[in-house]
């Protein structure tokens, strides 16, 4: 089924459903890591991963350029 998706199609798919997924969840993993023993470095790269997330997402969806 996913070869009979166009490839701007699939990226759409994976930018709007994917990434905010896997962003939650990492965000969530993180957020209850530092509830149980406190600020970690696995709890803080966790964290991290989910702001990485969102960032790409804007970007992809043509959102914040950056600024030099």
């Amino acid at each position: 089924m996913w070869l009979f998706l166009t490839r701007r199609l699939r990226v759409w798919l994976i930018v709007t459903v994917l990434v905010p997924l896997a962003t939650g969840l990492l965000r969530r993993a993180g957020r209850a890591l530092e509830r149980r023993g406190g600020p970690t470095r696995v709890s803080r790269a966790l964290l991290q991963a989910g702001d990485l997330g969102d960032r790409a997402r804007t970007r992809l969806r043509g959102g914040g350029r950056r600024r030099r």
